[in-house]
């Protein structure tokens, strides 16, 4: 109520459909949503480490625009500002720690990965530049089926030990966003708590809250590629443009490095390992 009437009076003094935020509260995605809802305000800019990490960024912003007066713009159009590990590098960590491993085309990974899924499967999905912020938005993520029975009880069990309550986050592909939920506001840092519509709730039961909800995730091609691509493998396989995306960690800060990568994978009952061109699956 309070974050509501704060922002009501932010759109009184300035009057537009436009609010840029920061700051830990507006990690608060339940009320991020609602906002759209309700005040006045119908687009929202927050960069995806809104919390005390973002003080970096607005440190950077205010120099180059208050103190250099240097006068560009620059669009934050995803978080992939991390870390990323070469092919062999991850080889010779793979090797490093004894695991059997294939390398795989960019078409037959996204093939074996989307398989994977749909058979129920957990898949440790780690590609690309490390994400920015507290969120796994498809680079260092554990991927299932959101559908799947108990998938989210099987989550919990095997690896990630969380409370019963807390849901796991639906990624979707940003042009079926509206076919799913109830708002269209994209919600590319997963900052975002959108209803999901009555036809879709069952088909997305691990993903689906207890109030019919889901943090989303909208994925657009040009921001992630590869991530893009094995959802819409996923749908083409299944007719849901959904995956379920958690963070690729067991307790402990998301994986960073593919050794911390590998070591969850070989430490929990994490099904397969998908790293840079190599997948890797347990031999039971």
């Amino acid at each position: 109520e309070y974050y509501m009437r704060i922002v009501n009076s932010l759109h009184e003094l300035v009057p537009t459909h436009r609010i840029s935020m920061a700051g830990g509260c507006t990690l608060n995605s339940v009320a991020n949503g609602k906002l759209l809802l309700e005040t006045p305000f119908r687009e929202t800019c927050i960069q995806p480490a809104a919390g005390d990490d973002g003080l970096s960024l607005g440190s950077a912003l205010y120099v180059s625009n208050s103190v250099l007066k240097e006068k560009r713009r620059w669009v934050m159009k995803n978080s992939y500002l991390g870390d990323e590990y070469s092919d062999s590098h991850i080889k010779s960590e793979l090797n490093r720690y004894g695991l059997a491993f294939r390398e795989l085309s960019r078409e037959a990974l996204l093939e074996e990965t989307s398989n994977e899924v749909v058979k129920g499967n957990v898949v440790g999905w780690f590609q690309g530049r490390m994400e920015w912020g507290p969120r796994a938005l498809g680079n260092r993520s554990i991927i299932a089926h959101p559908g799947f029975p108990n998938m989210k009880d099987i989550l919990n069990a095997r690896i990630k030990h969380r409370e019963s309550f807390r849901p796991f986050a639906p990624s979707v592909l940003q042009e079926r966003q509206s076919e799913l939920f109830e708002q269209d506001h994209p919600s590319p840092f997963m900052l975002h708590v959108y209803k999901i519509r009555p036809e879709w709730r069952e088909r997305l039961s691990a993903v689906n809250h207890v109030d019919d909800t889901g943090r989303l995730q909208t994925v657009a091609r040009e921001e992630n590629p590869l991530y893009y691509d094995l959802i819409k493998k996923f749908e083409s396989k299944t007719g849901i443009p959904v995956i379920l995306n958690t963070s690729f960690n067991e307790n402990e800060p998301i994986v960073h490095e593919p050794a911390e990568a590998i070591e969850c994978f070989m430490r929990t009952k994490m099904d397969t390992l998908v790293i840079g061109s190599f997948i890797c699956k347990k031999v039971e």
